[in-house]
């Protein structure tokens, strides 16, 4: 027998509370996936989670074990894992939670719409980059490994931050400026570029990374980062 713990919680329950819940399926080798299906059909029918592709592509299964981000279609299931829904969202019911904040923050960065010219002589390194920022399944997995959004919910997050990055890195793009005006406040400055986000990505995307070259292509318009716009003296000034 296999043992583990779901958050369960629904808003709409009175008095609305959340419970951490032990269940039990008697493969050893399942998918959680598969685990919360068993629970479903044979356990407690109430229980209620997202799962589309059930092939790691769609990313809509996306939830903590374990404190970590995992897409349940993918993980495989050990003895005493805890399993909860992801962070800095509103739980709808159990595992399922509303993206809506994540997803505004795509129009945020005017990562919805871009001037794009009609050029074809893309090199291959560039056409490889803007093909791998292409591969992000919005599973919202890199938002929620975010310490920022911790202790600020305005922050932008790596989720849209890395691809407002993926237009501004495409060559056929004519609305960088723009783009890169986006992503100055509580953006790429506000990130203290932890990593968590990359190691989150079930895709091998790497958002640290596209948050610094942010940071890069922003220095090229005049920004800078403003944790560091202090008196020229450092602190030092001396009475003549």
């Amino acid at each position: 027998m296999m043992r583990f713990k779901i958050q369960r919680f629904c808003k709409h329950r009175k008095p609305i509370n959340s419970v951490l819940i032990d269940y039990e399926i008697p493969q050893s080798d399942a998918t959680l996936l598969e685990a919360l299906t068993f629970v479903k059909i044979k356990t407690d029918q109430t229980l209620t989670f997202s799962s589309g592709c059930k092939s790691e592509v769609c990313g809509s299964c996306a939830v903590l074990v374990n404190g970590k981000e995992k897409l349940a279609c993918g993980y495989k299931l050990q003895d005493g894992d805890v399993v909860e829904p992801l962070r800095y969202t509103e739980i709808i019911k159990d595992l399922v939670v509303d993206h809506s904040l994540a997803q505004k923050s795509l129009k945020r960065v005017i990562s919805w719409q871009s001037k794009v010219s009609k050029k074809d002589d893309i090199s291959i390194p560039e056409a490889k980059r803007v093909e791998l920022q292409s591969d992000c399944i919005l599973c919202a997995s890199c938002f929620s490994s975010c310490p920022v959004l911790e202790v600020d919910s305005e922050f932008l997050g790596p989720f849209a931050l890395t691809r407002n990055y993926r237009y501004v890195n495409d060559v056929r793009c004519e609305d960088e400026k723009e783009k890169i005006d986006a992503v100055q406040k509580k953006g790429i400055w506000d990130c203290t570029l932890c990593g968590e986000c990359t190691l989150a990505c079930p895709q091998g995307i790497d958002p640290k990374n596209d948050i610094l070259m942010l940071r890069g292509r922003s220095m090229k318009y005049g920004y800078s980062d403003p944790n560091f716009a202090i008196d020229s003296d450092f602190g030092f000034n001396p009475s003549f």
